[in-house]
């Protein structure tokens, strides 16, 4: 359903002629053109071959991790680009969303301040302030009331709201900040869209534990890219 989102004439979607694979291109989706492939890999490859001929070297493929390598081994144009996990929770009562916390949606005032923490520690972000889709930015301050933690709801669905742009200061790391911003957004986005969503690197070992430790379930993704 996060893929889906604009198909009201922003995004597009194709289906094999036997109906066992669907194709969602997805423009600017959570920053990149992403064809979101689902279905079986022999009627898979067939679609994407002709979908990216009408949408274009942009779009990557994404999908679960043998459909990708079946596509990749199918269209000699596509390469893997990277390996990656989607996460998500469908209910409150199987994520861990405690009460309140000192984390809070931030004013716009703010936004600099946003701005210069994910730059600092973390500057591969697709989330930045200013960055189309995403929508509303929550924080927590430490003691010194400088912003430690920050995280964003961004390219959410009407019924998945999308996590992403989490960044801690280094030096307040393992103070349990980043928990209480990614809860509070778990809890917002529950709240807003009924299901949460998230996107991890499987290199990331720390949060990839943190997520775990809130309940969200993880699926191993990949995505492709076409060679020009």
């Amino acid at each position: 359903m996060w893929a889906a989102q604009g198909l009201d004439g922003y995004s597009y979607a194709w289906a094999s002629e036997d109906r066992r694979a669907v194709a969602i291109a997805g423009p600017a989706l959570s920053s990149r053109d992403r064809l979101a492939v689902w279905g079986a890999s022999d009627a898979a490859v067939p679609l994407v071959r002709r979908v990216l001929a009408k949408v274009g070297p942009t779009y990557r493929p994404l999908g679960d991790s043998a459909l990708i390598d079946a596509l990749v081994h199918g269209i000699p144009t596509l390469n893997h680009v990277g390996s990656f996990g989607w996460m998500d929770c469908t209910s409150p009562a199987g994520c861990s969303v405690p009460g309140p916390s000192r984390a809070e949606w931030l004013p716009e005032t703010t936004l600099p301040e946003v701005e210069t923490l994910v730059e600092a520690s973390f500057p591969a972000s697709y989330a930045k302030p200013g960055v189309p889709g995403v929508e509303r930015w929550a924080g927590v301050r430490d003691d010194g009331g400088r912003l430690a933690a920050v995280g964003a709801l961004a390219w959410s669905a009407p019924t998945v709201g999308f996590l992403a742009g989490i960044a801690v200061q280094p030096q307040t790391r393992s103070q349990g900040l980043g928990r209480q911003v990614c809860n509070f957004l778990l809890a917002e986005a529950l709240r807003l869209h009924g299901a949460a969503a998230l996107m991890v690197n499987d290199w990331n070992h720390a949060a990839l534990r943190l997520y775990l430790g809130m309940g969200l379930r993880y699926r191993p993704l990949r995505a492709a890219s076409v060679s020009t």
